[in-house]
């Protein structure tokens, strides 16, 4: 099943595919995050590729509901987005996979059927980046948060949730808009697994992330 929400991905990727027919069929589309849950509801898929932006949405949230609804399903992003930390969370979720919309058809038909049989797969141009930052990770580089996938900017707008800011303040301190802000909050949320901002702190004082 392919979750995007741009129809000429969806029709590119039918195209693409159409001559793989005896391997893969696509069986639904999706636009959201809750029309993919639907229809992998309906259609008990056993892949589904997913971008990791819908319109007004996240990929990633989409991801997790689809897992929490169905464990079995293999949930693959493909996206032009190739941002290593958009893998870690993908991984962090459950996701099977994270591909580049550059593949061919070929490529693509093989990624999958490799993740039907039970492997993680990462595009190759990606995987070694993933590893040094792995390392780098490992050996205490990067900013505070970076390990539970917090960006850098995100990373600095909990440490000023911590110190007690508000958003208005948080938005003036980083001269940014308090729309921003927000938008960086709800991504701490859901990367910390939280609903609000004491739990949030809370959680970023027990995990050490400010030492």
């Amino acid at each position: 099943m392919t979750v995007d929400d741009h129809q000429m991905v969806h029709d590119g990727l039918r195209a693409m595919l159409r001559s793989y027919g005896d391997q893969v069929r696509i069986v639904g589309e999706a636009r959201d995050s809750d029309g993919a849950l639907q229809a992998v509801l309906d259609h008990e898929p056993d892949l589904v590729l997913l971008d990791v932006r819908l319109r007004g949405e996240s990929g990633l949230d989409a991801c997790a509901k689809i897992l929490r609804a169905r464990p079995s399903c293999r949930v693959v992003f493909m996206t032009v987005y190739d941002d290593e930390q958009y893998v870690y969370q993908a991984l962090r979720i459950g996701a099977s996979g994270f591909l580049l919309k550059d593949v061919t058809g070929a490529e693509l038909v093989g990624s999958l059927m490799r993740i039907a049989a039970g492997e993680v797969l990462i595009a190759p141009m990606l995987a070694g980046r993933i590893a040094l930052s792995a390392a780098r990770l490992h050996a205490g580089e990067f900013w505070p948060g970076a390990h539970l996938g917090l960006t850098q900017r995100e990373s600095e707008v909990l440490a000023l949730m911590v110190s007690g800011l508000t958003n208005k303040g948080i938005a003036a301190r980083l001269t940014v808009s308090e729309e921003t802000v927000k938008t960086h909050t709800r991504g701490i949320y859901r990367k910390l697994g939280v609903n609000d901002r004491v739990t949030a702190v809370a959680t970023a004082l027990r995990e050490g992330v400010f030492r």
